[in-house]
């Protein structure tokens, strides 16, 4: 049984600005992925967006990505990803 006294350990929420890096933004994240690079555990993943198949011409030639922090439980609140972004389109708190 756990005591009360232990804290629960905060859960991380990494957020990127979809409307600065992404499908919709000034920043093609296939030409960027400077946080991706930057991130020792590997929180972040790249990955065509989902639903946009129907406007393109090859739905086998995604031309709309963006970048997602999938495991942020790996965080380690070091704020590289931050640090690394040209454009300031990520933001983390707990």
């Amino acid at each position: 049984m756990m005591s009360k006294s232990k804290s629960k350990k905060k859960r991380t929420k990494i957020k990127i600005d979809y409307s600065i890096c992404g499908e919709e933004g000034k920043i093609d994240p296939r030409d960027c992925s400077l946080c991706m690079r930057s991130c020792d555990p590997a929180v972040f993943v790249m990955h065509p967006t989902l639903g946009t198949e129907e406007k393109q011409e090859d739905p086998y030639d995604p031309q709309d990505w963006r970048i997602t922090p999938i495991w942020g439980s790996l965080c380690t609140r070091c704020f590289k990803c931050i640090e690394a972004c040209p454009e300031k389109a990520i933001t983390i708190s707990w």
